[in-house]
Parts: C-alpha cells; sequence; structure tokens
C-alpha cells in the first residue's frame, strides 16, 4: 500500500472513530470556558475557534463563556492605575470595572468575528443581557474587594433563544446586582452555572495544565477519568494547591447540578477539544457522574 493511501486510510479510521460520539452528543449542549494561554496565543486562539465551529457544524450546540483575565490587567497597565490587592485578589474599584467590562466586550467580539469567518453566525452577550447573570457582591475572608460578584440566579432564556435560532453564543462574565451595578464574575464560575443553568451535556475548561494530577510534580501521575466521589475525595485530601482547588470544586458542582461530564483541558495543545471529545482516549482529565462508564463506546458493547 503506497503512503498516501496510508495517510487517507488513517483519516478515514479518524472518522469512524468519531462517529459514536458524534451520535451520541448530537443536538446536546456543550459549553466550553476558554481561557488561558488559549486566549492569548493568535494560533491557539484560531485552533480553538476551529474546534467549537466543527462541533456546531457536525450537530453540537456549543456555548462559548470566556474571561479576560491577562487583557483586564494589560488595560489597567496601561493606563498607568496601580492595582490593590486584598488576599491575593485584585480590587476591583469603579474605574477597573468599567475597563474589566470594556476589555472583555472587545474580546467577546473578536470572539465573535472569528467565528463569523468561519461561517457560522455567532453572538455575543454578557450576563447582563436578558438579565442572564445575577449577582451580589462577592467578600473575600469577609473583606470587600470591590465589584466582584458572586452568581445568584441563571436566567437562561436568553441562550435558548440564541440557539434556537441556530446561532452560536460567546457570552463574557459580566453581571448585575439587584440594583443593575455591573460586576465581573469569575469566568470559571460562570461558566459552571451556566452549564447547570441550560442542563449541558458536557462543561470543558480549557486551562494551562494538562489536568489533574496525583502529584503535580509528577508529569506521568496525570489522572485521566475520576468520578465525582473520587474528585470529592481528592478536594478534601488538602493535595490540591492553586488554582486547581476552586476549578475541581466547580466540576463537582457542576455534576451534582445535572451536568452529565466535565473535562479539564490543556488549551495549550493544538484541537485539544476535539482529541477529547471526539477519540476514544482523551488527553485532559474526565469527571463523571458515579456509576457512570467514561467511554460511550465501551457502554454499547
Amino acid at each position: 500500500m503506497k503512503s498516501s493511501e496510508i495517510t487517507e486510510l488513517q483519516k478515514a479510521e479518524v472518522l469512524i472513530e468519531a462517529l459514536p460520539y458524534i451520535q451520541r452528543f448530537n443536538r446536546k449542549i456543550i459549553v466550553v470556558k476558554y481561557g488561558g494561554s488559549a486566549m492569548v496565543d493568535e494560533q491557539l486562539k484560531h485552533q480553538v475557534i476551529q474546534d467549537v465551529v466543527l462541533l456546531k457544524l457536525v450537530g453540537f450546540k456549543p456555548i462559548i463563556v470566556h474571561g479576560g483575565g491577562k487583557e483586564i490587567s494589560r488595560w489597567v497597565n496601561k493606563v498607568g492605575m496601580e492595582p490593590h490587592f486584598v488576599n491575593g485578589l485584585r480590587v476591583t474599584d469603579e474605574p477597573t470595572m468599567e475597563i474589566a467590562e470594556m476589555v472583555l466586550n472587545k474580546v467577546n467580539k473578536s470572539l465573535v468575528q472569528l467565528v463569523n469567518e468561519l461561517g457560522v453566525k455567532a453572538v455575543g452577550i454578557s450576563g447582563k443581557d436578558g438579565m442572564l447573570l445575577r449577582c451580589e457582591k462577592k467578600l473575600s475572608k469577609g473583606e470587600d474587594i470591590g465589584f466582584v460578584g458572586e452568581i445568584t440566579k441563571v436566567d437562561p432564556q436568553i441562550i435558548y433563544d440564541l440557539l434556537e435560532k441556530d446561532f452560536l453564543p460567546i457570552i463574557c462574565p459580566i453581571g448585575s446586582d439587584e440594583y443593575y451595578a455591573s460586576y465581573n464574575i469569575n469566568a470559571d464560575d460562570a461558566a459552571c452555572a451556566i452549564a447547570r443553568a441550560v442542563n449541558a451535556e458536557k462543561l470543558a475548561f480549557l486551562t494551562d495544565v494538562e489536568g489533574v494530577y496525583r502529584d503535580f510534580e509528577d508529569k506521568s501521575s496525570l489522572i485521566s477519568e475520576m468520578t465525582v466521589k473520587e474528585a470529592q475525595d481528592f478536594v478534601n485530601s488538602g493535595s490540591l494547591g492553586g488554582g486547581m482547588l476552586p476549578k475541581l470544586q466547580n466540576c463537582i458542582d457542576a455534576i451534582e447540578n445535572g451536568v452529565s461530564r466535565v473535562h479539564i483541558l490543556d488549551g495549550r495543545i493544538a484541537h485539544c477539544l476535539l482529541l477529547e471529545i471526539f477519540t476514544n482516549r482523551g488527553i485532559g482529565t474526565a469527571i463523571y457522574k458515579d456509576g457512570d462508564a467514561r467511554y460511550f463506546h465501551e457502554e454499547a458493547k
């Protein structure tokens, strides 16, 4: 067999491997929390958007929830503002909140443009649109950190309306309180709350790590799959550090509130979404309900 024929056969095998996953998730909602290096590196940014557009075109209903912390920090420095921190968290005062909303909306429309360029209709909104995300002031160990919000209610009607009209929603995490003041919301928290509200089949977090490790210093200890109970035991063990602890707790909360599967992926890997969703052995950490099988193709055997 010629090498060119082998290449074509390999392409066919990839498509066949993806078939059961396409069948399983057809018309299902998938929430993608987009952040980290994949938002900064232009090549990675285009690859992530290509992945999401492909998901849409093969019958999925993807929703993108994005952050923009690095870009916000860049603009705060650019205008010469002096940052203030409480318990290691940046205080979002009124001028900083104005910059955050401006920057997040700018990032939002740039992602809309990328999706539109690939032939799929996207609509960019914030959590203020349609009163999607209602929130209250979030405190850090009892201390005021400004216009940082904690979600109290999600009204997903605007999302359902967009999905029904075949649009791809792209959401930035700005919410409003009972007095309609704007608040910046952690993008992980927003993605989790939105996934719960729309009963998403999958929630995927794009991060700057390969997944969850038993020992972060040992890169061979990556956990490819874990049940909710295993994840909770891991959280309770106190062995998690850095930003992974709240992220894993978000994953647990999502599944306990109706989301079927949650994935923590390395957004620095090209086409990580496709590799995790469409291949028999994914590349990140998948978290699922106790008693569920990890790989759908195994359930049919």
